[in-house]
């Protein structure tokens, strides 16, 4: 591959990249309500926790590369979806989560969020240089975010349920 070609596939690349940090705001800004926004916070930060863990591990496990990406000098995993994309759906999936519904309706919920995340994933692995499958599967993706997201999620009913406790 000749230089050019090289330094269109970077920035084709950034743009995506820079896309998803604005359609995620976007997101935000529409999903997220002042009434929810303590709750949605909580659920943001809390998740960051778990990505950087998880994240790190797949990419010094050899799993998973990411050619390109933000401060990719200083972190090596994918900074724009460990601390602001995949927070950002776990304040949404939290927030908004069905839980009045039935069992069924929670299933579908639950498993809807790793579904588009790993199709996502998937065609960005097949046509961008964003993520590199070394020796990882979607269906390890689709595992590892639902197991995330629910983990997430119990943390915010426990943390939540600590709250009220304390203020009866």
């Amino acid at each position: 591959m000749n230089v050019l070609k090289i330094w269109m596939v970077i920035l084709m690349d950034m743009i995506i990249l820079w896309s998803a940090w604005i359609v995620t705001a976007i997101l935000l800004i529409i999903f997220i309500n002042r009434k929810t926004l303590l709750q949605a916070i909580l659920s943001f930060l809390f998740m960051q926790v778990p990505t950087w863990l998880f994240g790190a591990l797949v990419v010094q496990g050899g799993l998973i590369e990411y050619p390109v990406g933000i401060l990719e000098m200083a972190y090596k995993a994918s900074f724009t979806f460990e601390f602001f994309i995949f927070p950002a759906v776990s304040a949404i999936f939290n927030v908004h989560f069905p839980k009045q519904k039935s069992w069924l309706v929670k299933s579908i919920y639950t498993l809807s969020f790793p579904t588009v995340i790993t199709i996502i994933e998937v065609v960005l692995e097949k046509h961008t240089e964003l993520i590199k499958y070394v020796n990882w599967t979607w269906y390890l993706s689709f595992i590892s975010i639902t197991f995330t997201l629910l983990i997430s999620y119990w943390f915010y009913l426990w943390f939540f349920k600590k709250i009220k406790e304390m203020y009866k």
